[in-house]
């Protein structure tokens, strides 16, 4: 099959277009054809060699995967040769308390597909466990079906799970053109929340108003804390969707109500961020990470996909082969919503 390798760490030159065998499905795999692969800033970095995720070189990218059920035990699966799925990119034990208990995201042997947890879709074929193989919404093509699964997951469990958003409340999502900014928004206001949306572009807040912002943030020149604390008239926002770093953290903090809670799950500028210690107890916030999400979240966020409730947005499509230029695009910050590639 066609696939692209990443041979070394390092930049995007290390993407190379291969032929390398057909995957062959173990017990209880399924074979799916790869048709689309939306990328995610975690491409860049396993491509950059963060060690947090150690894996064997050459490998192949790519964690969200839309395709068609191609071969292993289609019955077993209650799947029909040639039908349209979807993947969850998460792999867990299945075995361990936190499996048992509905948690995979937790489980200390987690991985994500094309990361720690596998070959990835950069690729035309690749071999996945039944259990995460799904039927596709038949509404969307395959290109916006690979343009939900980590990050719809992603947000749905940041702000429906761990924050526990509700009708009523209001929240601010930080870095609104991403793809899981893009999830935040509609989640947000799916839940019935006040959206308040903060970006550097006028061009990426005008396309979230669009997908249910009701207040922008033009920042900087703008003040985040300044502009969240007229628009609330000075209570502050009861969620705060995190996921950009210290670049914003700070200032997020403060966007917060007295128990108000911040909700992160990245780093896109750095590890480390300045903290209070005395503004987080003095007005009880709760910071509160996040790790993807569990197969049953996964599920709701594929039922709302699947209802239209939640639409996946793509930025741009490029073929396989260009799969450097596609990361570049990504790392550039110039996209609203998914970038993603076909076979």
């Amino acid at each position: 099959m066609k696939a692209v390798l990443l041979e070394k760490f390092g930049g995007p030159e290390n993407l190379r277009a291969a032929q390398v065998p057909d995957p062959v499905p173990g017990p209880g795999e399924i074979l799916v054809r790869v048709r689309a692969c939306a990328l995610n800033h975690l491409d860049i970095w396993v491509r950059a060699g963060i060690p947090a995720y150690k894996i064997a070189l050459p490998h192949i990218l790519g964690c969200d995967i839309a395709g068609e059920a191609a071969g292993g035990n289609l019955k077993a699966a209650g799947l029909a040769p040639g039908q349209r799925v979807v993947l969850a990119p998460g792999r867990s034990c299945l075995r361990c308390e936190f499996c048992d208990s509905g948690h995979e995201n937790r489980c200390p042997r987690y991985g994500i597909i094309g990361a720690n947890g596998g070959p990835g879709g950069y690729a035309e074929l690749i071999a996945a466990p039944a259990r995460a193989v799904f039927p596709a919404p038949q509404s969307l093509s395959d290109v916006e079906v690979a343009a939900f699964p980590l990050t719809f997951l992603t947000a749905w469990h940041m702000l429906a799970t761990q924050a526990r958003l509700r009708a009523g409340q209001t929240v601010l999502v930080l870095g609104v053109g991403s793809g899981v900014g893009v999830a935040a928004i509609q989640i947000a206001a799916l839940c019935g929340a006040r959206v308040l949306a903060a970006s550097t572009s006028r061009k990426k807040l005008a396309a979230a108003r669009a997908l249910g912002v009701q207040e922008e943030i033009h920042s900087p020149p703008e003040d985040i804390h300044r502009k969240v604390t007229a628009l609330t008239d000075g209570r502050g926002v009861d969620v705060v969707f995190e996921h950009i770093g210290p670049a914003v953290f700070s200032k997020a903090i403060r966007c917060l109500k007295p128990g108000g809670i911040l909700v992160t799950c990245g780093a896109t500028t750095g590890p480390t961020v300045e903290l209070d210690l005395r503004y987080v107890f003095s007005r009880e916030l709760r910071i509160q990470g996040s790790r993807m999400g569990s197969l049953a979240e996964f599920r709701q966020a594929l039922e709302l996909v699947s209802a239209g409730k939640l639409k996946p947005v793509v930025d741009s499509v490029f073929p396989l082969e260009k799969a450097a230029a596609a990361q570049e695009h990504l790392a550039s910050g110039k996209q609203f919503g998914k970038v993603v590639l076909t076979p």
